[in-house]
């Protein structure tokens, strides 16, 4: 007996961005994890379960293996820019620097440490740092880069301030650049190339304290917003920590898309911010484990995938514009108005 989708909202919601082939795997662990809790009168066979198991694991880890092969071959649009620049933008804490850490971990096969990450109320990122990811130990690096600032925190002249945020996001600022920043300085770049720039700006929020975010870090986060819109980067939201927020999604990570409460959050992120629903990724990265797992891996290969989506279609744009300037230098215009 299986439970009909309507008990499930989050299931219904376009929340749901993994693929079919996912939403198999995780309905089969529900089933089979709920079957065990029935009464006697529903029995699976040991022979039965090993199989099913078996398949499951099976479906997880071939989703894993074609995620790491489409971001392993991604290429950039314009060879203007070859790395495409994604900006992590957060209060202090959310887990901008363990989202870059457990990006290089599933690319590198086991749990490392390189972004320094920690807990607290003061920001542990002080520069400007840009990582590219490595394929394995000694292996190529690939070609995008995700860029880590200073905390937002919420008092007016704490943390890193909106002005050096979009001072970032313009290319005007160098790597291992430390707030505050200014123009005065040698190496700040008063005419960025757009290689410099950045294609996506993600902003991070922990699941378990969307309710509790202080009026002075929105009035940041949509001052930043109406910057950006207005240089039109895509813009994606990270939710981090969900298995801290949700009980039942600490004990079984395949349950996020199908948390009441999970998705009862993000509906009022969604809200708050201003952002669609679609833009919104749920992730737990990796903390205290030392082993990967291929659950967490999912989540987190599959919001590097929408923002990589997300920078092809900044570049289009960039490459649309560049195309309509070069035409209405060279004279050429319509001949009806």
């Amino acid at each position: 007996h299986m439970r009909s989708e309507s008990s499930h909202p989050a299931a219904l919601s376009p929340l749901l961005f993994l693929e079919p082939v996912i939403t198999c795997h995780i309905t089969l662990t529900c089933v089979l994890c709920e079957s065990l809790e029935r009464p006697k009168s529903i029995k699976f066979s040991s022979e039965l379960l090993t199989h099913l198991f078996a398949i499951s694991s099976f479906v997880t880890s071939r989703v894993k293996d074609e995620l790491l092969e489409e971001i392993r071959n991604y290429k950039s649009l314009t060879e203007t820019v070859e790395e495409p620049r994604i900006l992590l933008v957060g209060q202090i804490g959310a887990g901008k620097s363990s989202f870059f850490n457990s990006v290089n971990s599933i690319f590198r096969g086991h749990v490392i440490l390189q972004a320094t990450s920690g807990y607290g109320d003061t920001s542990v990122s002080k520069r400007y740092r840009t990582y590219p990811v490595q394929d394995g130990k000694g292996g190529k690096s690939l070609p995008y880069v995700l860029s880590d600032t200073m905390g937002l925190e919420n008092g007016d002249g704490e943390g890193i301030q909106v002005e050096d945020i979009i001072s970032v996001i313009k290319g005007h600022v160098p790597d291992l650049y430390e707030a505050p920043i200014t123009a005065h300085d040698d190496r700040y770049r008063e005419k960025p190339c757009q290689a410099d720039k950045v294609q996506c700006v993600v902003y991070v929020l922990q699941a378990d304290n969307i309710h509790i975010v202080k009026k002075s870090l929105l009035q940041k986060f949509a001052k930043i917003r109406s910057e950006v819109n207005s240089m039109g980067i895509p813009q994606l939201v990270l939710v981090t920590k969900i298995d801290e927020a949700c009980t039942k999604v600490r004990k079984d990570l395949t349950k996020v898309y199908r948390s009441r409460y999970l998705y009862e959050k993000v509906i009022q992120l969604g809200k708050t911010l201003g952002a669609p629903i679609s833009s919104i990724s749920l992730v737990k990265s990796y903390s205290s484990e030392t082993e990967l797992s291929l659950n967490v891996d999912i989540l987190i290969l599959k919001a590097l995938q929408q923002m990589l989506r997300a920078t092809d279609a900044c570049l289009d744009d960039v490459k649309l514009k560049c195309r309509t300037e070069t035409t209405s230098s060279e004279g050429f215009y319509p001949l009806f108005q």
